[in-house]
């Protein structure tokens, strides 16, 4: 997968009690999870499962069942959202799932975690974030969400247990999320955050949003009607956010007084989510 992942477990003191050689093996559980999806998935290993798909020297059929899934997933996303999520790497339509094959490594290491009997505990897959349980005796975890223009400064604190939290924008990487529809990068939005139950579908709707740009509100609006919360920046830094958004959310973002996103801002499509513990500070790049 090419990208950086933590995990934060918390040993809270009504729960059953690990020992470190426990934590270690939970701990050890989630990071097998998490190299084996970089080896089945990887674009650079050339012996991915992907890799050899991509080379025509197996079909889909060949694949392990796990392998199957995500690519399924990834279709079910481009059929969910209208093509805004689009995994073809080729013009004859091919799969690549990459663009949500980091939240559903989340997701299984997240599993590998609770099986291993450590289920209050935070997976950041490069700042989109999987939250179980809760960060402390009676409190939810916290998750702070990036403003666009000032990294330093957060627009949302995302509170819950039991939620992912995904960011697509153009802080890091500027426009290199593409419209499909036109060819051309998506710079209607500056950032979409999606919460809801698992990373793998977050991951790819926030990208589907900010791809989507001003279409973007009918295909959030149907979200939410699934049980999905969103928080849009746009281009201006007008924030706009679903009826159940899980948090606080800011007036509005720093937007440029010329509401133009600088093209010397370094790009981003996975905005920092950053998990928090009392006071909300922004995490690296995501």
């Amino acid at each position: 997968m090419g990208t950086v992942v933590s995990i934060d477990i918390r040993r809270l003191p009504d729960a059953a009690e690990l020992g470190p050689s426990e934590l270690d093996t939970a701990i050890a559980a989630a990071v097998a999870v998490l190299h084996r999806a970089d080896e089945d998935f990887s674009t650079f290993l050339p012996g991915s499962w992907v890799s050899r798909l991509r080379r025509g020297e197996i079909g889909l059929d060949d694949c392990p069942d796990h392998v199957r899934e995500v690519y399924r997933t990834a279709d079910a996303c481009r059929e969910r959202t209208g093509g805004s999520f689009d995994p073809a790497w080729r013009v004859d339509g091919t799969l690549d799932p990459t663009g949500l094959v980091k939240g559903w490594a989340a997701d299984a290491a997240s599993r590998a975690l609770t099986d291993a009997g450590a289920p209050d505990h935070c997976v950041n897959a490069a700042g989109d974030l999987l939250v179980r349980g809760a960060s402390g005796t009676g409190r939810p975890w916290r998750v702070g969400i990036a403003d666009p223009f000032e990294r330093a400064r957060l627009v949302a604190v995302v509170e819950g247990t039991d939620l992912a939290v995904a960011t697509s924008g153009v802080s890091e990487r500027g426009g290199h999320v593409v419209d499909p529809r036109t060819g051309t990068p998506a710079s209607a939005l500056a950032s979409v955050t999606i919460v809801g139950a698992d990373l793998t579908l977050a991951d790819a709707y926030a990208t589907a949003a900010l791809a989507a740009g001003h279409a973007a509100p009918a295909l959030l609006a149907d979200l939410a009607r699934q049980g999905w919360a969103w928080l849009t920046v746009d281009a201006t830094g007008r924030l706009a956010r679903s009826a159940g958004f899980p948090g606080q959310v800011a007036a509005t973002a720093s937007a440029p007084s010329n509401g133009i996103i600088p093209p010397d801002m370094h790009p981003s499509e996975r905005l920092s989510s950053a998990l928090t513990r009392s006071t909300p500070t922004a995490a690296g790049p995501g």
